[in-house]
């Protein structure tokens, strides 16, 4: 490998190792950051002219000499070099080659250290946006579908076994509630991620009257940060998106992992998008749900790059060391994880056809009335344990015959109770049951029309 100066090589004698140079490398992933890089370093440059260490020749000239550099990177022309490690210095270096002694005098006042924790910091900033972008289009197929779906009975489940009937519009807006606060969580993070390092310098600062509020200002940071050790070195804004995106990956794993089963023939609740499934190389007859499967797979590492960067940080004094090269791979595939997962879930939402008779046979199959009956009893004035009692038994008797509670005749039902009567039956049919949890939040169509309607207002009243 042929070897290259380094800008920190005046005090070294002897050239470094060929395998060592490589394998402290980082350049092969943090070029991905050389658009921030471009733009914390031009923002910088533009505070050195304006203290008045660059004069405007020299800012000019790195302005301009930057932005070539940044368009042949765009253009693929640009060539990357192990040999100078990172991003950082890859572009220094070409800056200094193109305009002169002026690319020499921008790393005045700075460290890669402040700086590469500048970039980490643009970048996820604006994959934070783009996440909660994603996030929006999920939440309003779901919404969508919410509302078209109101009147659709379904059975719901605890422990996986029939409950009491719902919706599956009822069901698509808790799916909607969680992606919801996964929106918010994520608004909360950007507020830590949006603190500007730059002039914190290695560690200690800078004797330079540096402007790090018109620095901050310029990029868009919400303020620069308060203390220079502390900046240069943690990571956990990196952590707290990881485990953001971690949760995101657990909701959409549980969405993913009733998709899967709401397609199973056992359940045929639902049918996938052709474009969204694949088939069987062996089994003529075979939908596969790939996606929703693929997405309950990932959450697992998605979770596994939360606990690297945990771990990375766990045992570092203060300040910077060069452990933290190894927070980029984790953090960019955690993002690349996770834009795609929801992408592929806003994609495939909007197509998916619920089997409404399935639905509503299943809830049938598994006594879904039975609280309603109980509750019933309740209004009749039998004490809650007694009417449970009752309706216990009442279910026995439709095991014996198979039949649902409906199917009971009053005489039958009377025999358990005698407060039963005639009106019993518009509580025991499926739509009765639905109908009857008529308070906000509840299952009763319209009030799922009314829960979507404000959900809707909620995604599009610029929420921040």
């Amino acid at each position: 490998m042929k070897q290259v100066h380094k800008p920190w090589g005046g005090r070294f004698t002897e050239a470094t190792d060929a395998f060592v140079e490589a394998f402290t490398a980082s350049i092969e992933f943090d070029k991905r950051l050389a658009d921030y890089d471009i733009m914390g370093s031009i923002a910088h440059a533009k505070m050195l002219n304006r203290i008045g260490i660059l004069n405007d020749r020299e800012k000019d000239g790195i302005v301009q000499g930057l932005n070539v550099i940044r368009q042949k990177i765009s253009d693929g022309d640009f060539v990357w070099s192990i040999g100078l490690e990172d991003v950082h210095m890859n572009i220094e270096a070409q800056l200094t080659r193109d305009i002169g002694e002026a690319g020499k005098k921008l790393h005045t006042g700075r460290s890669r250290n402040d700086q590469v924790a500048t970039d980490i910091r643009l970048f996820l900033r604006d994959q934070i946006d783009e996440i909660r972008t994603w996030i929006a289009q999920l939440q309003t197929a779901l919404i969508d579908l919410a509302e078209r779906e109101a009147d659709t009975i379904m059975p719901g489940f605890t422990h996986l076994q029939v409950a009491q009937p719902i919706t599956f519009g009822h069901h698509m807006l808790a799916w909607n509630e969680m992606l919801s606060r996964d929106y918010e969580r994520l608004g909360d993070c950007r507020k830590r991620v949006n603190v500007m390092p730059l002039g914190s310098a290695a560690l200690a600062g800078t004797p330079y009257p540096l402007d790090r509020t018109y620095v901050s200002e310029l990029l868009g940071f919400e303020q620069p940060s308060l203390n220079s050790l502390d900046a240069v070195s943690d990571r956990d804004f990196a952590i707290e998106f990881c485990a953001a995106a971690g949760i995101i990956m657990m909701h959409l794993s549980r969405f993913s992992e009733e998709l899967i089963l709401w397609t199973s023939a056992q359940f045929g609740f639902i049918d996938l998008p052709d474009a969204f499934c694949t088939g069987s190389s062996i089994m003529p007859q075979k939908k596969n749900p790939d996606v929703p499967e693929l997405i309950r797979g990932k959450s697992g590492r998605v979770y596994g790059h939360l606990f690297a960067l945990l771990t990375l940080m766990k045992s570092q004094p203060l300040a910077y060391n060069k452990d933290n090269q190894e927070d980029k791979e984790p953090l960019f595939d955690t993002v690349d994880t996770l834009v795609n997962s929801l992408r592929a879930f806003a994609g495939m939402m909007p197509h998916v056809q619920p089997r409404r008779e399935a639905m509503r046979e299943s809830a049938r199959k598994g006594y879904a009335t039975a609280t309603d009956l109980a509750d019933y009893l309740v209004g009749k004035g039998l004490a809650f344990r007694d009417a449970h009692e009752v309706v216990g038994k009442a279910v026995q008797l439709g095991i014996a015959g198979s039949r649902d509670l409906s199917e009971l005749g009053l005489q039958e039902l009377q025999a358990l109770s005698g407060i039963i009567e005639a009106d019993v039956y518009q509580v025991l049919t499926l739509e009765g049951s639905v109908a009857a949890r008529d308070l906000p939040g509840g299952t009763a169509p319209r009030r799922v029309r009314e829960a979507a309607r404000l959900a809707r207002e909620k995604l599009n009243g610029g929420r921040k």
